[in-house]
């Protein structure tokens, strides 16, 4: 293996630096620099929570001149409606729907208490000594989506997807990759996705991959199995008209990628590699919109097997998913799932290879024959139809109890009368709900809201608390539910888990709030909601942050206390 990884500690001096010249630029209050991580040593037996930081520079985007999309043209342009200043700035997402702003990475170790330890700054292009052809990774501020980190099948390593470009480009979220492009796609640029493996040590490996043109991979996890480690990685793609390209199609959804060994710019990935697949019409559904009823956010490894999540977009349905590795009926069904709903064999195994797909049908059929399955028990109605259920991360205690958050509707109805986002507040299913497993099917036992405060607004240092013109409603988010989660069982028999909030707000984009990281701790054979449970909150991001995932570190063994 080449040694290529990167230690990114920086100096207290650097550090220092760092954060006047983001209060310089108007950042008052961000947390981009938490203390000083001199020691960038990472512990087995901490989180680790994804944090992103935009650039805070009124000359990324001049209202009025900057025509967005970027490289649109003629009557697919529109000007800017706000400048770069947070957080008005997202305000352009109402004139661009792919409107983003790549932002750097930071990686805050915490302690389970919330203790704050170090923080790991992803290479990016603002840093001394990264060039061009530098390794690099960015997000998209403010995709909700991306950033989950999950520990490697041996918890050696934690990885996370991201893409390769500099800090401040703009809309590289919704842009083509560069062997996959979609002529119809309105966002007129290409850029790699990127996984990244973060090791025990503080160091980096990058792989790039085609796969998600047109929109975001979400989540990553490795498989240490065998002498080439593989990982599995979830997403969404497409960003344009219908019919889609064929490479869009392959390139959405579930994916398996080998990591590579050789810096980023000596990288030449070919196309996609699906490792899932599945479409409404294995449930006797009409096939909508193809490829996208694989548009995948939540990822997990449990048993051998690979869990899934999808909870947006008005296609497909949103529920669990999970792969099956045990094989095709004669009909080319999936063997744990013939009529698309099943639970995974006992003698499940990873996959170590792609589909062996039919490429005379993908735009009939996609990506086929297909081997995913909704497990049993949860729902399994046509996204469009059934409301109520937006599944992100998954988290299993053992064997017959899963946790599953659910990020809420998004819907920011507010009362000015209780000063309340109503729609938020009186979600059921919001929250972290408990599922058990009996007689060959899952049921949901309740839902943990206590202490999110749904629909309530908070206030956060320098963010403004009045209206937001382009929206006529308050600036001041408020708690919807949850999105990525971890969790640990305990000796007492417990479960403490935590989980990032998602937000509805005022904002021209919900995505850009600053949100939270919270914990509870569950009786874990409890099979109705005990009295006096309560989310508590860890960490908050402050102005011009976002949290988006959290872990425990590498290293970490099997998370029992």
């Amino acid at each position: 293996m080449i040694e290529r990884r990167y230690s990114v500690a920086r100096s207290r001096a650097a550090r220092s630096g760092f954060a006047v010249a983001l209060i310089a630029c108007g950042v008052a209050g961000s947390q981009a620099a938490r203390g000083d991580d001199f020691n960038h040593q990472i512990a087995p037996g901490n989180l680790l929570v994804s944090r992103s930081v935009y650039d805070n520079n009124p000359n990324n985007i001049v209202a009025g001149v900057t025509q967005l999309p970027p490289n649109c043209v003629g009557t697919a342009c529109a000007p800017a409606n706000a400048g770069g200043t947070y957080p008005q700035v997202f305000n352009n997402d109402l004139v661009d729907p792919s409107f983003g702003i790549t932002s750097k990475i930071f990686l805050d170790q915490l302690s389970p208490s919330g203790s704050f330890i170090n923080s790991i700054e992803v290479p990016n292009s603002s840093q001394n000594g990264i060039e061009l052809h530098s390794d690099q990774m960015v997000t998209s501020f403010s995709s909700k989506s991306e950033l989950a980190l999950n520990l490697s099948t041996d918890h050696s390593a934690v990885t996370f997807m991201g893409y390769l470009a500099p800090v401040d480009a703009i809309d590289i979220s919704n842009a083509n990759t560069p062997a996959i492009v979609d002529a119809t796609n309105p966002d007129n640029q290409t850029a790699y996705r990127v996984v990244a493996e973060l090791d025990p040590h503080g160091h980096f490996r990058f792989t790039k991959t085609n796969a998600y043109s047109g929109n975001n991979g979400r989540a990553a996890i490795m498989n240490s199995q065998g002498s080439s480690p593989l990982v599995y990685t979830a997403g969404n793609a497409g960003n344009g008209g219908n019919p889609q390209p064929d490479g869009i199609i392959i390139g959405a959804g579930a994916q398996i990628l080998t990591f590579a060994n050789t810096p980023l710019v000596a990288q030449s990935p070919g196309d996609p590699t699906p490792v899932g697949s599945f479409n409404i019409t294995q449930l006797g559904d009409t096939a909508d919109k193809t490829g996208k009823d694989t548009n995948f956010r939540g990822l997990t490894i449990f048993n051998n097997v690979v869990y899934f999540t999808k909870g947006s977009g008005s296609n497909g349905i949103n529920t669990v998913y999970f792969i099956d590795t045990s094989g095709f009926n004669a009909n080319q069904q999936p063997m744990a799932c013939p009529n698309g709903i099943g639970v995974p064999s006992a003698m499940a195994t990873l996959p170590t290879a792609p589909i062996s797909y039919a490429a005379s049908s993908l735009q009939t059929e996609g990506v086929f024959p297909y081997n995913m399955c909704i497990l049993n028990g949860f729902p399994k109605g046509l996204a469009k139809k059934d409301t109520n259920m937006f599944p992100f991360g998954i988290w299993f205690a053992n064997a017959t109890t899963l946790y599953v958050a659910d990020e809420g509707n998004g819907t920011n109805t507010f009362d000015p009368v209780s000063k309340t986002y109503t729609a938020a507040a009186a979600q059921k299913m919001a929250g972290l709900q408990k599922w058990a497993f009996s007689g060959g099917t899952w049921s949901m036992v309740y839902v943990l809201q206590a202490g999110l405060q749904l629909g309530t607004p908070y206030t956060v240092a320098g963010y403004p608390t009045d209206n937001n013109p382009a929206t006529g409603l308050p600036w001041s988010p408020a708690t919807d539910g949850l999105r990525n989660l971890t969790g640990r069982v305990n000796s007492n028999g417990t479960v403490t888990l935590w989980a990032i909030t998602s937000t509805v707000s005022g904002s021209g984009d919900q995505g850009a709030d600053p949100n939270r990281l919270v914990t509870i701790t569950d009786q874990l054979s409890a099979t109705s909601l005990p009295a006096g449970e309560s989310f508590t909150t860890v960490e908050a991001a402050g102005f011009a942050e976002v949290l988006r995932g959290v872990s425990f570190t590498p290293g970490t063994g099997a998370l029992t206390n």
